[in-house]
């Protein structure tokens, strides 16, 4: 499997149907396991997908709607039962504490790990590793939403010619790149620079400010699509996207993999998401997500 992947876990907003489970996403990043928006149904879906609780190491609950929340509860009670070793960041939005409480204390269950609360109380960094800053930021709907955004540091791509000029070879090439000198080669003479990856995620939201700076130049967008255009005012009313606004956002932010989800009921055919998307004039690499459907991150450029 791909060190860096998107698990679809369920693509269903608001109710779940024969063909779409409620909403759920795992972002595989290298050691690193992200759970996003674990809907009812989600402990299962991770069975059937082979991502184990044992490897979570947060959550991202992006506002306190069932279809993004309901699965926390045993998605949380199986963590304490595999008896996770590692701490395991439940991130949600601040006024939804009350809501974050109840479900973590649903029912009656051994507490064996470590489960940490994170409140995200603004626009912001709100988790930094040495492998990735994790961002949120204030999205449009009816209740307090947050979306969020993966960033990877930048870094700087080694050039096999330039080293071989330079007598740089093996182990050498891991202490060049620690010290940053080595024997009167800087790693700047060897080296070009290599922008991070960055993975979006936009669930329940209308069109603001905040969808657009979480999708800017993402190499992953995941972005909810509930509505198709001739249902825009019904989008527009319960704080929601249409497939064409998401392809719209796609294209001014400049994503390069566009991945719609979260389809209403309404809809039986995928296959109409992605046509509108590009009629829209989305004409990068698109997916329509399907349940235990899995999207690589896109390799760096």
């Amino acid at each position: 499997m791909a060190a860096r992947e998107l698990v679809v876990l369920g693509t269903a907003s608001q109710v779940p149907t024969r063909q779409r489970n409620h909403n759920g996403y795992v972002l595989r990043w290298d050691g690193d396991a992200i759970l996003f928006d674990p809907g009812e149904g989600t402990q299962r879906q991770m069975l059937r997908a082979g991502v184990a609780a044992y490897g979570l190491t947060r959550v991202c609950v992006t506002h306190f709607h069932g279809d993004h929340c309901l699965g926390l509860p045993g998605v949380i009670q199986r963590i304490n039962l595999d008896r996770v070793p590692h701490p395991v960041t439940v991130h949600f939005p601040a006024s939804g504490g009350h809501f974050f409480e109840r479900l973590r204390y649903a029912s009656a269950y051994r507490e064996t790990a470590r489960i940490e609360a994170g409140p995200v109380e603004g626009d912001g960094v709100i988790a930094t590793t040495p492998a990735y800053t994790l961002e949120a930021r204030r999205l449009h709907h009816p209740v307090d939403t947050y979306g969020y955004r993966l960033v990877e540091p930048d870094g700087r791509r080694m050039l096999p010619d330039l080293l071989a000029r330079a007598g740089i070879a093996g182990p050498d090439i891991s202490r060049l790149q620690r010290e940053g000198v080595l024997r009167g080669v800087r790693l700047e003479e060897v080296s070009a620079p290599r922008r991070g990856q960055r993975v979006a995620f936009i669930m329940d939201t209308g069109l603001c400010e905040g969808v657009y700076a979480l999708a800017e130049e993402a190499d992953l967008l995941v972005i909810e699509s509930t509505f198709l255009g001739a249902e825009t005012a019904l989008a527009i009313e319960y704080g929601h996207l249409t497939a064409a606004q998401a392809a719209g956002v796609a294209i001014a932010a400049g994503v390069r993999h566009l991945v719609l989800t979260h389809f209403s009921q309404r809809y039986p055919d995928p296959a109409d998401f992605a046509r509108e998307a590009r009629e829209a004039g989305y004409a990068g690499p698109l997916t329509v997500a399907t349940d235990l459907g899995r999207v690589a991150v896109p390799a760096r450029r």
